[in-house]
């Protein structure tokens, strides 16, 4: 179309058809071609255009269409990135909050800790009549309790695989005990069991002793699980840490 035809009506109308419904073609004056979408803004405003200036409203139309689409998305990326981080802190914050409100690890209180259990490494064992076998963690200063008296103790009682099963300072409360000779004048009545009573009657108070209880001495009919308490079986060892406290009568 050169510039004669500028008022050709059928040209404008077909320029007009042209970027309403295909993309626009320009071509330069080298061999390079670039397509593009015509807006329909372009459209209207054509037909009152020469076919070369329609043209070229319809390809600068289109790339300032480009240009806004580029910059929308480039701030649509920006709001994206924004969110990212908001979620990223927010999900930061919860689990700081989270971790601020898990309980603290309680801590089994012990007669004797892993330092204590590495010093008893090195202090003899003994081994009374009964067959019952000890080592004093700490040796009282006070008097030994008559056989038939009450004692105050704290105990802690293990399994053979070291498990607790038995805590009386978790409880916040220590166990009153009436001494008996079980393993000599074994009783139904007899409020422990033999070894641990065999264990009492030669420490003095004030004193912790670990006492290693073997199985003939132990639970006879052995102790059923519950929640927090491993089982028992009948006659197999277990390990208990006392404190004589003191000696109602004495002390």
């Amino acid at each position: 179309v050169d510039d004669d035809d500028r008022n050709d009506d059928d040209d404008v109308r077909a320029m007009q058809s042209a970027c309403m419904m295909m993309p626009c073609t320009a071509s330069s004056a080298t061999t390079t071609t670039t397509t593009v979408r015509a807006p329909r803004a372009v459209a209207s405003s054509v037909t009152r255009m020469p076919m070369r200036r329609a043209t070229a409203a319809c390809v600068r139309a289109t790339a300032r269409d480009d240009g806004e689409d580029a910059r929308a998305s480039s701030a649509v990326m920006k709001i994206g990135a924004v969110l990212s981080a908001t979620a990223m802190a927010m999900t930061m914050c919860a689990s700081m909050a989270r971790a601020d409100s898990l309980p603290e690890e309680q801590v089994t209180k012990l007669l004797c800790d892993d330092a204590c259990v590495k010093a008893l490494e090195s202090v003899e064992a003994v081994t009374a009549p009964s067959g019952l076998v000890y080592k004093d963690i700490k040796v009282g200063d006070g008097e030994m309790p008559p056989v038939g008296y009450q004692v105050v103790v704290d105990y802690i009682a293990m399994d053979s695989k070291g498990r607790v099963f038995e805590n009386s300072l978790e409880k916040g409360k220590p166990n009153d005990i009436r001494v008996l000779d079980c393993v000599q004048f074994p009783e139904e009545t007899c409020p422990v069991i033999p070894g641990l009573a065999d264990g009492l009657l030669t420490m003095r108070s004030g004193g912790i002793r670990r006492m290693y209880i073997p199985g003939e001495l132990s639970f006879p009919k052995g102790l059923a699980s519950a929640p927090g308490r491993p089982a028992i079986l009948p006659f197999s060892p277990v390990t208990f840490d006392v404190a004589l406290r003191y000696i109602p009568g004495f002390d």
